[in-house]
């Protein structure tokens, strides 16, 4: 069993329900450790997204005589609590996505974009500028500075947005659809940039070939609720549970699975 000391996040009794009553996560409740890489699955609507929101307080809270979104969760991250006076440290320590890279652009260069994050941690014009070459390195935009983010392709605009929250060094990568509508080259480019990154991940993605490769453990989430929770290949081969909750085993595993059939016989 893994250490206490190793868990980075931990959600405790996560239940959501948005104004007009819906409800989108109940009473979820989850562990996430050091270099884990935890897929998220489950059809349109499960409560992936909601749930990602809450893990750096992105979600707005309800005014006062609403429901509270988090009905007294315990949500910590590196022990931290997420929300009040933590939550600045927080947004850093657990770096999101957004599933459109319009929602996270909103400078005129690149460059601009990618220091904004360290610029407001308050660094050293020296460190700023190294983070930005750093971070543009690892998801191989090298030279892209001085572009216009209007200018980049949907692959380049991922990438850009991922660089400016690797530039404020996160522990955690919280990733909402990040394969959404990337042509294969983007898709593989962004695989190999995560498979790279030196953290944990949680990756909200209805593309399960890919969570196949990169995730060691999976989770999934159904009208709000855990459904299943382990091992990738244990979860995901389970033809039944994904049928139960509109999944599909996914072609690598369908594949591997005929392999071992064809050999045992």
């Amino acid at each position: 069993m893994t250490a206490a000391a190793d868990t980075l996040l931990d959600v405790n009794g996560l239940s959501y329900a948005y104004p007009n009553g819906q409800r989108a996560l109940n009473d979820v409740r989850f562990s996430l450790t050091r270099r884990e890489i935890v897929g998220i699955v489950g059809p349109s609507g499960a409560g992936k997204s909601t749930l990602l929101l809450h893990l750096n307080g992105l979600l707005p809270q309800r005014p006062q005589r609403a429901r509270p979104s988090t009905n007294g969760a315990a949500i910590h991250v590196a022990g931290l609590s997420v929300g009040g006076e933590h939550l600045a440290e927080v947004r850093r320590l657990v770096g999101f996505l957004f599933q459109d890279p319009d929602d996270q652009l909103f400078c005129p260069t690149v460059r601009e974009d990618v220091a904004f994050g360290p610029l407001n941690l308050g660094l050293s014009r020296e460190d700023v500028e190294r983070r930005i070459t750093e971070s543009l390195a690892a998801v191989h935009l090298e030279g892209f500075e001085r572009r216009s983010t209007l200018q980049l392709s949907l692959g380049e605009r991922k990438r850009v947005c991922l660089a400016g929250v690797l530039a404020c060094h996160p522990l955690i990568l919280a990733l909402d659809e990040p394969f959404s509508n990337l042509d294969p080259r983007a898709r593989r480019t962004l695989i190999e940039v995560l498979k790279r990154f030196d953290g944990s991940q949680l990756i909200a993605t209805h593309d399960l070939d890919i969570v196949a490769e990169l995730c060691t453990r999976v989770i999934v989430l159904d009208e709000g609720k855990i459904r299943a929770d382990g091992p990738t290949e244990v979860v995901l081969s389970d033809r039944h549970l994904m049928e139960r909750h509109g999944l599909e085993v996914p072609l690598r595993l369908q594949q591997s699975g005929s392999d071992r059939a064809r050999t045992d016989s």
